[in-house]
């Protein structure tokens, strides 16, 4: 099937939200937001305040553009905390890699491919990570290039700061089960395999943030692993549904109360939630009750 839908100018596009029920008020204010704003982005926030079912994708009752402009607004700012709290992480993750590891196999550990146990991937990764350091505008990889000829790759603690979160998170989980490997999870109170899902679910979240894509309601492709034991106070309440933001969300604070005990992550988030009382935070994954349990005063 050939996609044939024609380009619709904003006054078309008004004129079609409307036809489907949607309440403009304010004609003005919606062109003015459709000009700075894609009608098709506004799509993934006026998709739930529709019955999609029918095919003419019609609003339900008494729905306003106000409303979408609501959703539209709140899920940028949870982007931004949640942006926010997982460069902190991110930064710890990466130190702790660099340091338990180098400390036991030197200064460029990343090159051995004894100590990973699938050669495939790490063959690959390192060529990932070949590209990324020729990438980088960072003054001290520049200054390694123009100062040292051997070894070809910098140090650790320069090689892998310039690394993106998803490949350090792949080529954490490469990494053979070792004392090192131990080290750093438990300095964060959790088993490897339970850190290697939540790095590359956390990666995950952090590229919806980076791209501004919607993160509220979403269903999350990489999910993290609900530990059955934490060397820190963990949720006592699961998530409704594991595979929405709520569970990210504990992650970060779980995270951020190691890293940076006096954190307000907790503290956003539920001035956030109270700043919009209309979104449902059960679209999210938040359980019943999910503010008395201790884990989040």
């Amino acid at each position: 099937m050939q996609y044939r839908k024609p380009s619709l100018a904003i006054t078309d596009q008004i004129r079609l939200l409307q036809s489907r029920g949607l309440n403009i008020p304010d004609i003005q204010k919606a062109e003015h937001y459709l000009s700075h704003i894609s009608y098709y982005r506004l799509r993934a926030y006026t998709y739930p305040l529709q019955n999609n079912a029918n095919p003419n994708h019609p609003f339900l009752p008494n729905v306003e553009f106000e409303h979408v402009l609501d959703l539209y607004r709140f899920d940028r700012r949870l982007r931004i905390i949640v942006f926010d709290a997982i460069e902190r992480i991110e930064i710890a993750f990466r130190t702790q890699i660099i340091y338990h590891f180098s400390q036991a196999h030197g200064a460029h550990f990343f090159e051995n491919g004894r100590l990973y146990h699938n050669q495939v991937n790490f063959r690959n990764d390192l060529k990932s990570l070949d590209k990324e350091i020729r990438r980088s505008s960072e003054t001290f990889i520049k200054h390694y290039k123009r100062k040292y000829t051997q070894p070809k790759r910098p140090a650790a603690w320069m090689s892998l700061e310039v690394t993106s979160m998803g490949l350090l998170s792949k080529i954490y989980q490469n990494l053979a089960i070792s004392a090192e490997k131990k080290q750093v999870s438990a300095h964060f109170g959790l088993n490897p395999f339970v850190l290697e899902s939540w790095m590359h679910a956390l990666s995950h979240a952090r590229n919806i943030c980076a791209h501004h894509s919607r993160l509220w309601n979403r269903t999350l492709t990489q999910t993290a692993k609900l530990p059955k034991h934490t060397g820190f106070l963990w949720i006592s309440l699961p998530p409704s549904m594991p595979d929405r933001v709520y569970t990210i969300l504990s992650c970060i604070q779980y995270l951020l109360n190691i890293i940076a005990p006096r954190h307000t992550f907790s503290i956003r988030l539920k001035e956030l939630l109270a700043e919009y009382p209309a979104i449902s935070v059960r679209d999210m994954g938040f359980p019943n009750n999910w503010e008395q349990d201790p884990f989040w005063a």
